[in-house]
Order: structure tokens, then C-alpha cells, then sequence
């Protein structure tokens, strides 16, 4: 399995299959809003869904910007990461 960066997603592929994604929208040019984590279900439970919020965190902090959690997924991450606090907007 790989992710791949698409146009304000990230993609998770099995092979040719898009298995899982999450998307982004930016918030002028120093934040960047995750809206939507995904995994189908038949592919959850292997810490997925927690490795595309990281190339999100990853991506935020190379770019230099800070990430707005609005996905439920992804704000339960950042509550449950601390290492997480250098990107989080507040």
C-alpha cells in the first residue's frame, strides 16, 4: 500500500484500488483544514486512517503551516497526540 498527493488529498492505494483518503482545504496561505479522513471498511483496523492524518501533519510541517482538525477523525488524533502540537492551530 502507498499514498499518494493528489490536488488537496492524499490517497491511499492497495495496488490500483483507492482504498482510503483524506482531503484538505487551505485556509489562505499558512493553514491548511483537514475536512475528511476515509478508509473502506474492509481495510480498517490496520492504522490506515492514523497514517494519512500523519502525512497531513508531515505535509503541514515542511510547508511551514498550521492544520484546523475539522474532521472527527482527525481532531480525535490530534487529541490523542501530543506530538502533534507544533501544527495545530489554535
Amino acid at each position: 500500500m502507498n499514498i499518494i498527493e493528489e490536488k488537496n488529498r492524499f490517497v491511499l492505494k492497495d495496488g490500483d484500488k483507492e482504498i482510503g483518503e483524506m482531503t484538505w482545504s487551505d485556509a489562505g496561505t499558512q493553514r491548511m483544514i483537514i475536512d475528511h479522513t476515509f478508509v473502506d471498511p474492509s481495510y480498517r483496523g490496520q492504522g490506515l486512517a492514523e497514517k494519512l492524518v500523519a502525512k497531513g501533519v508531515e505535509k503541514a510541517r515542511t510547508e511551514g503551516k498550521k492544520i484546523i482538525p475539522l474532521c472527527p477523525f482527525a481532531k480525535k488524533e490530534f487529541d490523542r497526540k501530543p506530538a502533534y502540537a507544533d501544527v495545530l492551530n489554535q
